[in-house]
């Protein structure tokens, strides 16, 4: 019997509806962290199919545009790198587009996150990765 499939979903700022019943009507076992230092941590361990994370800009960081980049080198480090899908703020788009020229995002979607674009995306991943 084929493992399940695992979903690490990374919620640090929320104000947007609980994805997890989706995820689980898609066959994920899903594991939630609350901050970024926690979600690297779970990442190592579990080496999640997909991971579900928000970019939060933060213009204090003097060589990069967000802790996402932190996350983006140690899932490129993994045997089997995860499907990673970006929840981002349309203004900070630009902000994104820096990482996107650095790291291999599966997709990004704006807020208010349209449910069906998060399905779809899910269907993909799980499709690319059988």
């Amino acid at each position: 019997m084929a493992s399940p499939r695992t979903l690490l979903s990374i919620v640090e700022l929320g104000g947007y509806p609980d994805f997890a019943e989706l995820y689980q009507s898609k066959g994920y076992q899903v594991s939630v962290a609350n901050s970024m230092r926690k979600a690297m941590k779970l990442v190592k361990k579990l080496q999640p199919d997909v991971i579900v994370a928000e970019f939060n800009f933060q213009s204090d960081f003097r060589d990069r545009t967000s802790s996402l980049e932190s996350l983006m080198a140690t899932v490129e480090q993994l045997p089997r790198p995860a499907q990673v899908i970006v929840f981002y703020e349309a203004p900070q788009r630009p902000q994104l587009e820096r990482l996107l020229a650095v790291f291999n995002l599966f997709e990004t979607l704006s807020f208010p996150v349209d449910e069906s674009a998060l399905s779809a995306a899910l269907d993909r991943a799980i499709q690319e990765n059988k």
